[in-house]
C-alpha cells in the first residue's frame, strides 16, 4: 500500500483530479487547503515582507489531495487520465505528485 500526495497549484483542475481518482476507484481521499511557503512568509512573517515584491501581493493557495492506493500501476493510470484532460504535471506551476510506501494502516476499508 502507498500514500499519494497530489499538490495542486491550479485549483481549477481539482474536479478533474477527483474524477480521475473516482474512476480508479479511490473514494476515501482527503482534500486540504494549503498555501505556498513563500506566500505565507511574505504575508505573515514581517522579516520576509520583501518577498512580496518577488511573488506579488496576491496570496498563492493550493489544494493537497491525500489518498491511500493499493495497486502498483496506479500512478501510470492516474497520469494517463489526467493527460487525456490536458493536465500535465510536468508543466510549470501545475503541481506535483508524490507516492510513499505505507507499511501499516489502521481503519482503511477497501
Amino acid at each position: 500500500m502507498e500514500l499519494m500526495f497530489v499538490v495542486l497549484n491550479k485549483e481549477e483542475y481539482l474536479d478533474t483530479v477527483l474524477a480521475a481518482l473516482a474512476e480508479l476507484e479511490v473514494h476515501d481521499a482527503v482534500i486540504q487547503d494549503g498555501e505556498k511557503l513563500g506566500s505565507y512568509l511574505a504575508h505573515e512573517v514581517p522579516i520576509f515582507a520583501g518577498l512580496r515584491q518577488l511573488i506579488g501581493e496576491k496570496r498563492t493557495s493550493c489544494k493537497t489531495v491525500l489518498a491511500l492506493i493499493k495497486h502498483e500501476d496506479f500512478l501510470k493510470q492516474f497520469n494517463k487520465l489526467l493527460l487525456e484532460e490536458d493536465i500535465d504535471f510536468t508543466k510549470d506551476d501545475v503541481g506535483s505528485i508524490a507516492i510513499m510506501p505505507v507499511t501499516k494502516v489502521i481503519g482503511f476499508k477497501e
